[in-house]
């Protein structure tokens, strides 16, 4: 039970989260990933190197302090953090693993002088609050997802029915029940994690369901990314009916029911989800306007899908802008970077719309801005990370 005391003193220690819980958090995953290699598959040591994984952890912890008289407070965060944890199937065992790690990591980087006894007490208390709460949500959805029709808890085996070459750089992997049962049903922004092992090691990614839900198949589109140990294992070594192990479809990153104008906007890989919701939303009437940036035509992945769709769709408007194009590259609308200009002249008219973005985070931050200087609502500026989340003010 977490009591007055505690709180009082999990506030106080608010100001040195905010000068250096990055470095506590840094020290906290270089023990815990050292000492426990049974949780190294649950990361993605690319995001460990670059310290991304830290800054969202550390983020995420410092939230927790300010709001721990008022956790609702919180709004989506907890959300996103079930979403990715039953994506990758973290399971109770798991907490005990990381709540010794951090109370090490609190102990051992701020010495005893501060991280007092009180200190651990209190943080050991508000770190079970936290877990308990976590645990609950997560097996409530990992319940849910097994009790669907076709839904399934852990993973199960699904067959590559196709392999099919989008652009230079990403493909499409079609998959299937390798046990011919019915397929749980997703939403269109969700994604699914698979479970592979490459050289006798275990590792777990998350990629976005990149076409809609058909009770048939589910489709990831993979990026080979330089040095990416999965993606490169993906492009490289699956081939057609071998089998990977799959976890459900999560995430809260989804398309909402909605008759306002849909603005779609991604930069490269992050087409994908959108790729499921514009599916979607072209059933209803709604205007829909798609806009990605790519460098350059050859790495341009579902062009030719969306250029058909537009024909077929008069509610669908289609823009594209290419930063560097090619020679023989043809039929875009602008060259250089998504501005602020470009998307007055591409978005509605009115700003009642509802926007999704994503991409790398250079260009999600430079849409952010963009939106809110056009003027479109905060809460209907929607967007999602491939990978920790991050601040992007």
């Amino acid at each position: 039970m977490l009591s007055a005391e505690h709180r009082a003193i999990v506030k106080a220690t608010i100001p040195l989260l905010e000068s250096g819980g990055e470095a506590l958090i840094t020290h906290f995953y270089r023990t815990m990933l050292s000492e426990y290699p049974e949780v190294r598959p649950l990361f993605n040591q690319a995001h460990q190197a670059n310290g991304d994984q830290a800054r969202a952890l550390a983020n995420g912890v410092l939230m927790y302090a300010r709001h721990i008289d008022q956790l609702e407070q919180l709004g989506g965060l907890v959300s996103r953090i079930v979403n990715k944890h039953v994506s990758l199937n973290i399971l109770p065992g798991h907490y005990p693993i990381v709540g010794a790690c951090l109370l090490r990591a609190i102990r051992e980087v701020l010495g005893p002088d501060i991280a007092t006894d009180a200190v651990i007490d209190a943080w050991g208390a508000a770190y079970q609050q936290l877990a308990d709460i976590l645990i609950g949500l997560e097996e409530s959805a990992y319940a849910a997802k097994e009790a669907s029709q076709g839904g399934w808890r852990g993973t199960r085996k699904f067959t590559v029915a196709r392999k099919v070459r989008e652009s230079d750089e990403i493909t499409s992997f079609y998959l299937r029940p390798a046990d011919g049962g019915d397929l749980l049903d997703f939403k269109p922004g969700q994604f699914i994690a698979l479970r592979v092992v490459i050289d006798g090691e275990e590792v777990r990614r998350n990629y976005s369901l990149s076409a809609a839900a058909n009770g048939l198949e589910y489709r990831i589109s993979v990026k080979c990314e330089p040095n990416g140990k999965v993606s490169n294992y993906l492009h490289d070594h699956v081939i057609e009916d071998d089998t990977l192990d799959v976890f459900a479809p999560s995430g809260d990153f989804t398309l909402e029911d909605s008759a306002k104008p849909l603005v779609l906007i991604s930069g490269g890989v992050g087409i994908t989800p959108t790729l499921a919701m514009l599916r979607v939303a072209l059933k209803t009437s709604r205007p829909v306007h798609f806009i990605h940036a790519a460098r350059h035509g050859g790495v341009h992945a579902f062009r030719h899908f969306i250029d058909e769709l537009a024909a077929r769709h008069p509610q669908l408007k289609r823009f594209y802008v290419y930063e560097k194009p090619r020679a023989d590259d043809n039929a875009f609308d602008a060259t250089g970077y998504l501005d602020e200009a470009r998307l007055r002249e591409w978005m509605p008219a009115s700003r009642d719309v509802d926007v999704y973005f994503l991409g790398p985070k250079s260009f999600m931050k430079a849409v952010k801005k963009h939106l809110k200087a056009l003027g479109v609502p905060a809460e209907q500026a929607r967007y999602e990370f491939f990978g920790p989340a991050s601040a992007l003010d």
